[in-house]
């Protein structure tokens, strides 16, 4: 190599001297080609191109340099052009909105000592007759790197010029090489191209050292199909792929950027203590269950079937999956102001020595008094939350903490629940417990009774008795003169049936230390207001000997409201504690987080980032492995946070498992699918949206049938703007290999069973996608967004319940007879885990200020001026029904949009201000 960069350094310097020429000599990383050395001959600031010497003898060096200046002279003076290139990117981080100062300097002396740069190169869509290879740009370098100094994080901006042929076209990639040791943040990368237009590049990514690689690939934000892709754009897409998948091996490093698959094999921490262990779900058919991503860590010393926990870091993501600054600084943010809420309520139990509420009184002490109400019924909301980058405080965690998000009087108190706005004890009337399960906290448990007695599907043999309790006797009187079979045939009985999710767990949850819980059911009549009305509560125990009964209690509401009926409040917390539990590992961790991570994984294994329905998709992508793994680390684990604070304990992860199991298929997760698979709609063809509703005044389904058919309009219109007909969905490779991937590995434990769609035609492709994007978006949002102001008030929805109903004659009646309300809340969590709740829904409950929702994308996510129509046309569609949802608020007619509590339904108003709202539906699956 010495001898030839001699030879060729000779040949150059003869040629260019003689012909006012300079010269420059380098080695090659041109894409595909083995390293060789290169010239570059200039004059005037005009660049000839880097001119391949390969590993000719002096006299072929010579000839060659000689025949390209000739070449070029001619080009110089009306075949080239220029293009202006701006990058901005943002240095490598290290806590709290400050430079990494080290690995600042790191990089300033291999720029200045060792020559070591971060340059681009343009590639364009033609290939090079000479090679056969895409033709390709000199590599420009980011000058002035080591320029940029100061403290706190900022943006910087790089000018670059390009000199190309004039038929260099539109670029359709660049390839990024950073020769320096840190990473740093390609925030954008535009093109400025002769005729004044701009070409926008996909980037905000980050680049790690790239010196054996052959760079980073970014795309313009163009898409083509497989089959369509142009020649010299092939090559690299398979590249970008190949890089994305990895070989399945090894230990993930932070600089990876590889998306594989892992069952959920790091729950338990067996190495730290044997009753730590927790089963593996996923890859085995007792607990079947969706992959989350790998990060290769390695088996824990007592069994290798399991991942260690033993890390200082946190669990590996691909580095892009990650919280960008704003998002992470506003989560830390949101996070130490509600540790300040919950650690000076837990100060003052300490003080006082005090573990349990006495009255209910004191739980409203930890809250301010209320202020503005936030997310009022004619509230008007940005619909662009995002601040323009100039105008960011430059310290945006600061910021975050001193400004926060709530009108609150009081930093130390938590901040009021919607619940108690209008009034106070609103929490605990029947008619507001019933309205909530059609919107409320979880409103997608509900279901149309279609025979009774109600009845298990549970073995009989392990079980008992499968036909409930709940008899005609408890409820006759009460179904506005009809008989209980009129009211079936009528379609008036609903019922939250949670007691064969429960039943089979029960035993083993109530052997623990101040666990105590039922399986319950509570029956509903719709009234002729269409509102509900409870009729009755079961609250059921399993049988202790094989041969024995299984206990039922039924509870029906008091005839006298005067008072506080405690025995009555005690069964509803029991339901109501079911509730919240189905809500958080059923519905929200299984049904959403869990299903839409191996979607993620796929899409970046087999979809390449110029397909149309990668672009399509990705906004619906961001934040969620980032969230999961978080899940992983600290909520879902033995002994975190969800084990301490809800009563099933260690037995959480095995209920999603069977949950999923039992319950989970794809097709059911589609809104009209789920609703008349839960008997709360019907097929007609001459409805709105081709469903009527058993309760016509259902908040969650007649708000999320509109948005239902604004998602899937926007689907179907995108989707017939790059494929012609049926035959193209068949033919791509990609979209193929994508679908079938998330079916067979992603959920490989259930690859066979039914509700699979098959993927044949452009409707089979516009259901598959709506699916998947409301399941991140509007089946997410409501579930997640309203925890706070639903069950930030322990008492109202309660984590932990501790004790089952007293029996008449024992110490336990006596002392439920002495002090009903202590008695019941020394059955509900206790002062600690109820404010370690409110911490955790205090957070998981609020916006980010740069929150992204279903109206929002980025101003330059495609060039495609169709899909720009048809995504304003879904936009106008959502503030359509935005205006509408407030407006069937406002309607006093519409019973159980408000309530008693007058906590308007608004979880799935499409967007919403920063905070704690109980309203947006951000784009993705995020918190």
């Amino acid at each position: 190599m010495l001898l030839q960069q001699f030879k060729l350094r000779s040949a150059a310097s003869t040629l260019c001297s003689e012909s006012s020429y300079g010269f420059k000599v380098r080695k090659s990383r041109s894409l595909g080609r083995p390293e060789s050395l290169q010239v570059r001959a200039s004059t005037s600031g005009e660049s000839t191109g880097w001119l391949d010497s390969a590993s000719m003898a002096f006299g072929e060096v010579a000839t060659y340099v000689e025949k390209k200046i000739g070449k070029v002279k001619d080009e110089f003076s009306h075949d080239v052009v220029d293009y202006f290139g701006t990058a901005v990117i943002m240095k490598k981080l290290q806590m709290l909105d400050l430079i990494d100062r080290v690995a600042d300097i790191q990089d300033d002396t291999s720029e200045l000592v060792a020559g070591k740069h971060v340059t681009v190169q343009l590639v364009s869509t033609d290939i090079d007759p000479h090679t056969g290879k895409p033709l390709m740009s000199d590599e420009e370098i980011f000058s002035g790197w080591p320029a940029f100094e100061g403290a706190a994080v900022q943006n910087v901006v790089f000018q670059l010029r390009f000199t190309v042929p004039r038929k260099f076209g539109v670029p359709g990639a660049i390839i990024v090489h950073n020769q320096h040791p840190n990473e740093f943040l390609l925030i954008s990368f535009d093109l400025e191209l002769p005729d004044r237009s701009t070409a926008h590049y996909v980037t905000d990514s980050w680049v790690y050292n790239t010196e054996n690689t052959d760079g980073r690939i970014f795309f313009r934000n163009k898409a083509y199909l497989p089959a369509d892709t142009p020649e010299a754009l092939k090559e690299l897409r398979e590249k970008e792929l190949q890089a994305l998948r990895g070989d399945g091996t090894g230990e993930r490093k932070p600089s990876d950027r590889i998306y594989d698959y892992a069952v959920y094999n790091d729950l338990g921490s067996p190495d730290e203590d044997p009753k730590l262990e927790r089963p593996n779900l996923g890859g085995n058919e007792e607990y079947p269950f969706p992959r989350r991503i790998r990060t290769g860590r390695p088996p824990a010393k007592c069994n290798p079937k399991y991942e260690t926990r033993k890390t200082k870091k946190p669990f590996y993501i691909p580095r892009d999956e990650c919280f960008e600054r704003k998002k992470m600084d506003d989560f830390m943010a949101d996070g130490l102001r509600s540790i300040v809420h919950s650690a000076s309520s837990k100060i003052s139990v300490q003080v006082t020595r005090k573990s349990e509420f006495n009255t209910v009184e004191e739980i409203k002490k930890l809250f301010a008094a209320k202020g503005k109400k936030v997310g009022g019924i004619n509230n008007v909301l940005p619909h662009k939350t995002n601040v323009p980058t100039g105008n960011q405080h430059p310290l945006v965690f600061l910021h975050e903490v001193l400004t926060g998000d709530f009108q609150s009087a009081d930093p130390l108190l938590y901040p009021l629940p919607q619940i108690l706005h209008a009034d106070d004890k609103a929490w605990q009337n029947n008619d507001e417990f019933a309205r909530q399960f059609l919107a409320g906290l979880n409103p997608v448990v509900i279901e149309l009774v279609t025979e009774f007695p109600l009845k298990s599907s549970l073995d009989p043999a392990e079980f008992g008795d499968p036909t409930s309790a709940i008899s005609e006797d408890h409820v006759i009187g009460e179904l506005e003169g009809l008989s209980v079979q009129q009211a079936v045939s009528e379609k008036k009985l609903f019922v939250a049936d949670y007691h064969d999710a429960f039943l089979p767990f029960i035993a083993r949850i109530n052997s623990q230390k101040n666990r105590a819980q039922y399986a319950t059911r509570a029956l509903f009549f719709l009234r002729n207001d269409n509102t509900l009305k409870v009729l009755a509560l079961e609250l059921v125990l399993p049988r202790e000997t094989p041969d024995g009964e299984k206990m039922s209690r039924v509870l029906t509401p008091p005839t006298d409201n005067s008072k506080t009926d405690y025995m009555w409040e005690i069964a509803k917390a029991h339901v109501a504690n079911n509730d919240l539990i189905a809500h958080q590992v059923f519905s929200h961790f299984t049904r959403c987080h869990a299903v839409t991570e191996p979607v993620i994984i796929a899409a970046n294994r087999q979809l390449s980032k110029l397909h149309p329905i990668y672009q399509l998709m990705v906004p619906h992508f961001r934040h969620t492995i980032e969230v999961n793994s978080t899940a992983r680390l600290n909520l879902l684990p033995a002994r975190g946070t969800i084990e301490e604070i809800y009563t099933p304990r260690e037995y959480v992860v095995q209920m999603a498992s069977a949950y999923y199991r039992d319950h989970w298929t794809f097709d059911s997760n589609a809104l009209p699918n789920d609703l008349i698979k839960r008997g709360m709609a019907e097929r007609e063809s001459s409805a709105k949206h081709g469903v009527k509703l058993a309760v016509e005044d259902y908040p969650y389904a007649a708000d999320g049938l509109e948005i239902w058919d604004a998602m899937k309009k926007w689907n179907t219109d995108y989707i017939d703007i790059f494929y012609e007909d049926d035959n193209d969905i068949q033919k791509d490779i990609e979209l193929q290999k994508w679908y079938t991937e998330y079916r067979t590995v992603g959920h490989g434990d259930k690859k066979d069973t039914p509700g699979w769609p098959e993927l044949k035609s452009k409707k089979d492709l516009a259901f598959i996608v709506t699916t998947m994007q409301w399941i991140a978006t509007a089946m997410h949002a409501p579930i997640n967004f309203g925890q706070y102001d639903y069950a930030g008030f322990m008492p109202h929805h309660p984590a932990i319940t501790r004790r089952l109903i007293p029996d008449e004659g024992t110490k336990e009646w006596d002392e439920f007879q002495a002090n009903p309300e202590k008695f019941f809340l020394s059955m509900v969590s206790d002062t600690d885990t109820t404010t370690t709740a409110m911490a955790v829904f205090e957070v998981v409950a609020a916006h980010a200020p740069n929150e992204e929702y279903i109206n929002e994308r980025s101003p330059i996510w495609t060039e495609n001026k169709k899909v720009q129509a048809a995504f304003k046309r879904y936009c106008d569609k959502l503030k359509d029904i935005d205006q509408l949802i407030q407006e069937r608020n406002a309607d006093k007619n519409l019973k159980n949009r408000c309530g008693v509590a007058q906590l308007p339904f608004q979880l799935l108003r499409p967007h919403s201000a920063p905070g704690v709202t109980a309203m947006g539906i951000p784009n993705s699956i995020t918190v």
